[in-house]
């Protein structure tokens, strides 16, 4: 086992040198004060220009006393070691890598102060997508990408990126899986993206994931892990172009809808009959809510089973989860009750309404992406 590097005396406190220029700088400037009796700035002029080597031939610093002499001489020669310590001082710590380990912890620190972001693992050419998207959209956003030329793209595009891997419980932890909105697993294979799952939903149960699968046995494996959302790309795609043969009018509108200000968002209304108070029981008619902030209510989702008691079936090869019943373009007299999911069609000040409508009864709020 060959030996041990001791590790560099120089480098372990890199601000002694620059601190020497700095007494001398004064030291020197305190002995023209002293010797000659000029105002500070004079002094501190006559020491600039004797350490930089440019020379002095202005004003009343032209003739030097003896004791100014010796001060000149004293900080020529210590210019010359102090000076050049600082800079082979400064060239060792750029070597070193002490900037960059200074960057990453100021990078760490940054980590740490951000809330209600969202995590994306991979950033392929499905990650760069939901990146353009998202940023759009100016949701905070956080890159967790392995792959070197990958990751420059990220930082190009200007994203904040975690070069680490995404499968690891400390990487998620590090990328702030307990205070972030949504984990999107994009990586380029069913099994890191089944990790990256199964990892973020033992340490954040309450995290929303959404993940990528190429096949309907790894879409059924990802719910089983705890996705909230299993996506399929080719599935997707083929659903969309569908939709663009048959309803073109209809997909044509979406596409205008993502650009506009007007989005479609969910409102999660609390589990708990307590916070809804009035809203309990009563209809969309009673209310008057759509009227009243100006959005449209699309559709109302009942309340979910609760996890530890939800029902998911096998049927032959295809996995199914038992799942309530989407009531799209409720009527009138549909009526809201704890735990229901609306969604709501609006400008973002009529959703601000919507919001304040709800008052107490709302839990959650969460945009639907197209």
């Amino acid at each position: 086992m060959a030996p041990r590097r001791p590790p560099n005396r120089r480098n372990r406190k890199p601000w002694r040198a620059p601190l020497a220029l700095v007494l001398l700088v004064n030291a020197g400037a305190l002995g023209y004060r002293l010797s000659e009796g000029w105002d500070w700035g004079d002094c501190y002029w006559m020491v600039l220009i004797t350490l930089s080597t440019l020379g002095f031939s202005d004003g009343h610093t032209q003739v030097l006393s003896a004791a100014g002499r010796v001060v000149t001489t004293l900080l020529i020669l210590g210019g010359l070691v102090v000076v050049q310590i600082s800079i082979q001082g400064i060239l060792g710590l750029s070597e070193s890598g002490y900037f960059r380990r200074l960057r990453e912890r100021q990078f760490h620190r940054w980590l740490l102060s951000m809330n209600d972001h969202v995590i994306l693992c991979g950033y392929g050419r499905i990650g760069r997508e939901i990146a353009e998207q998202l940023t759009r959209e100016n949701v905070p956003l956080l890159v967790v990408e392995m792959d070197s030329e990958r990751r420059d793209a990220a930082e190009e595009r200007g994203l904040a990126v975690i070069s680490a891997d995404a499968t690891l419980d400390e990487t998620l932890l590090e990328a702030g899986i307990h205070r972030c909105r949504a984990l999107v697993a994009a990586l380029p294979n069913n099994a890191s993206n089944l990790y990256v799952v199964l990892s973020a939903r033992g340490m954040a149960p309450n995290c929303r994931l959404i993940a990528r699968s190429d096949s309907e046995e790894a879409e059924r494996k990802l719910l089983l892990a705890g996705a909230d959302q299993v996506v399929s790309p080719y599935v997707s795609g083929g659903r969309a172009m569908a939709a663009t043969a048959l309803r073109p009018l209809s997909v044509t509108f979406m596409d205008l809808l993502a650009g506009s200000d007007c989005e479609v968002e969910e409102f999660l209304l609390s589990s708990d009959p307590d916070d809804l108070g009035s809203l309990d029981g009563a209809s969309l008619a009673e209310l008057q809510i759509g009227a009243r902030s100006g959005a449209l209510v699309l559709a109302i989702l009942p309340p979910k089973a609760k996890p530890e008691v939800e029902v998911r079936q096998y049927r032959g090869s295809q996995y199914s989860p038992e799942a309530p019943t989407l009531i799209a373009n409720p009527a009138g007299d549909t009526k809201l009750g704890p735990g229901q999911m609306l969604v709501v069609l609006g400008s973002q000040q009529q959703r601000e309404n919507f919001c304040l409508l709800l008052g107490s009864a709302l839990k959650s709020v969460d945009a639907m992406t197209n």
